[in-house]
């Protein structure tokens, strides 16, 4: 296993924050200093070899890979922060405040790592959209301040300003990556004008837009440019759902844009439903989509928006290719089960199935090799920890943390990691916390609990009507065995008693006859009589005989009517093989059901989902049972 690289993955959780190595061992770095108060956030830099984390008193800055600590900036109250893309500046966000002398509160600010000086300052009042965005050679940084984008070239901070655009109504702004930068800006739907999405050269941000789209029902949009640039996806959301079809608003429609202007369209999505998840392949050819209601489905296309390929439906809403874009994992979290199918992108064949349920997060590893599942708080706050997979299925490392905030690798750059190989690589050996887990997760044998016993009788005798009749000794001294009744008097021992039946035949009342209290009993009316004793005639030969097995030994009750019917007597007659059956199709009935409800879109607990996956396993149980369905 020495060919595999290690990967290194930091967490914070309410009470600590650590930085962990990685494969094989999972190790905790003991040169890491982690804080004595709880750490509010923390970040790596784009390339892996930084590592921050904020508390209340400051920032510190440290060498990711020996731990080693290269600067502390004493900074109260910071809420985030973020590296730039080479890891040179970072930037600081805290709540704005009102200052005494009446000026605006300069809350977001960016330092020098090397330094520790402040080299630029902003007002920035909304936490969304904070931080400036930089080009990847950190030549330019742009922010949106009131519809006007603001250009600055970070090795001279201190001229300020070196270019900007206004464009009416903009809402945000994304710039993309590669060597030739362009700024995507959306503009929302306001008074009956249409949405909007322009695409500027940043280099020449006053001339005319590359490239622009134009649409209705678009409040909002997620941005997603492919890695080199040259595409850009966009998503249109609106904050009400006028149709009352979900309480997270209504999704208007995907489109595919170039950021030469050449080529645009909408993606062609064939399923109704909202668009739960899209990403680009990082070989910027592709992207897949998650799109309709449940279990919806997931398609790839290619960069012309042309179908590559149809994955079905299934309950997913998460996409994730890995940083090679070999491999492509499409899982349900959230409101569903958890479970994760990877596919093998050049042969698109499944390669397996992880159960990762109650996942809050989850990644791809830089080497493209392991996948990190991560429980947070506060969106669960039991079973907190993370769960490291191993590409081809096997869980190779568990950590149980409490009040567990955040987690995630530490990057690298796609240049720096190996390939990813031809064939799927083999799993390494599990850690010693799987081991562990499993010895504790291990099912102990499963207890009868016995009969019901309501609080007010439990620890007394119980009743000579529900003792045991055969040989064998139960618990209580009891024979074990089917519960029985206690015989009637005057009746033989194999013969069962229904407790509250009448011990012998009653007397049949001619309806002429006296009752108990001295009245006169009426009989029916003349011209019903012929048709009431038609009545009665038919029922007592249709009425069925009830026979009791003791010991395997059939005993015919009374067929006279001098034992009145039991309730619920017929299923207790049911041998073992009818009610297993009949319990089977009550299963299916109700999977059934809640398959009718996901196809109307109806959201299901991941219990219900479960329930679902059961079907094979019933009919195949009815199928060894002789019944077909």
């Amino acid at each position: 296993m020495s060919s595999q690289p290690s990967q290194q993955y930091a967490f914070r959780a309410q009470k600590r924050l650590g930085l962990v190595g990685g494969t094989p061992n999972y190790d905790t770095l003991d040169s890491f200093e982690g804080p004595d108060v709880p750490a509010r956030t923390y970040q790596y830099s784009s390339d892996g070899r930084l590592f921050a984390y904020a508390v209340p008193t400051g920032i510190r800055i440290f060498q990711a890979e020996s731990a080693q600590l290269l600067q502390e900036l004493l900074l109260p109250n910071i809420v985030e922060m973020n590296f730039s893309p080479r890891g040179t500046y970072i930037s600081t966000w805290e709540r704005p405040n009102k200052l005494e002398d009446g000026a605006q509160h300069k809350n977001l600010r960016v330092f020098s790592v090397s330094t520790g000086e402040e080299l630029i300052s902003f007002t920035q009042k909304s936490l969304e959209g904070w931080d400036l965005q930089y080009t990847i050679s950190e030549s330019h940084a742009v922010r949106l301040v009131s519809q006007e984008i603001q250009v600055f070239r970070p090795a001279e901070w201190s001229k300020g300003v070196v270019d900007k655009l206004r464009v009416e109504g903009a809402t945000s702004i994304t710039l993309s990556p590669g060597l030739n930068p362009s700024v995507a800006v959306f503009v929302a739907e306001k008074k009956g004008a249409p949405a909007s999405v322009k695409i500027y050269n940043l280099l020449s941000l006053n001339g005319s837009p590359l490239s622009q789209k134009t649409f209705f029902k678009a409040d909002r949009s997620q941005i997603k440019w492919n890695t080199i640039g040259t595409h850009v996806l966009v998503l249109t959301q609106t904050e009400v759902d006028q149709a009352n079809k979900s309480y997270y608003g209504e999704t208007g429609g995907l489109y595919l844009l170039s950021a030469s202007g050449t080529f645009d369209c909408r993606v062609t999505l064939d399923k109704e439903g909202p668009v739960h998840d899209f990403t680009w392949s990082p070989n910027s050819k592709e992207f897949g989509v998650i799109y309709g209601y449940m279990p919806a489905k997931t398609m790839l296309f290619d960069q012309r928006a042309k179908t590559l390929h149809d994955f079905g439906p299934a309950f997913c809403n998460f996409i994730s290719f890995n940083p090679q874009g070999r491999l492509l994992a499409l899982a349900g979290f959230g409101n569903l089960a958890g479970k994760v199918d990877i596919y093998d992108r050049r042969t698109l064949s499944k390669v397996t199935t992880l159960d990762a349920s109650n996942t809050s997060h989850c990644e791809w590893s830089p080497d493209g090799r392991f996948l990190l599942t991560a429980t947070l708080s506060p969106r669960l706050r039991v079973d907190n920890g993370i769960k490291v997979w191993h590409c081809s299925g096997p869980l190779v490392h568990i950590q149980h943390i409490e009040e567990l905030y955040q987690a995630a690798w530490r990057p690298t750059l796609v240049d720096a990691a190996p390939p990813f190989p031809q064939t799927i690589p083999p799993a390494p050996a599990p850690s010693a916390s799987v081991i562990e887990h499993a010895a504790v997760a291990k099912p102990a044998p499963a207890r009868s609990a016995g009969a019901y016993r309501p609080p007010g009788l439990r620890g007394l005798e119980a009743s000579s009507v529900y003792k045991r009749e055969d040989n064998t000794p139960s618990p209580s001294g009891t024979p074990n065995g089917r519960y029985s009744r206690s015989p009637a008097p005057g009746r033989a021992h194999n013969r069962k008693h229904v407790p509250g039946a009448a011990t012998s035949p009653s007397p049949v009342r001619n309806g002429n006859e006296p009752d108990k209290r001295g009245r006169k009993r009426k009989g029916p009316k003349e011209g019903k009589k012929d048709t009431t004793v038609a009545v009665a005639a038919l029922e007592e030969q249709v009425r069925p005989s009830i026979e009791i097995q003791v010991d395997g030994i059939g005993a015919q009750a009374p067929t006279n009517g001098s034992v009145p019917p039991t309730p619920g007597a017929d299923a207790g007659i049911l041998d073992p093989i009818a009610k297993k059956v009949r319990n089977l199709n009550k299963k299916l009935k109700a999977i059934d059901e809640l398959k009718e409800k996901a196809n109307k879109g109806e959201r299901l607990e991941a219990t219900q989902l479960k329930k679902i996956e059961t079907e094979a396993e019933i009919r195949k149980e009815l199928a060894g049972l002789g019944i077909t369905s």
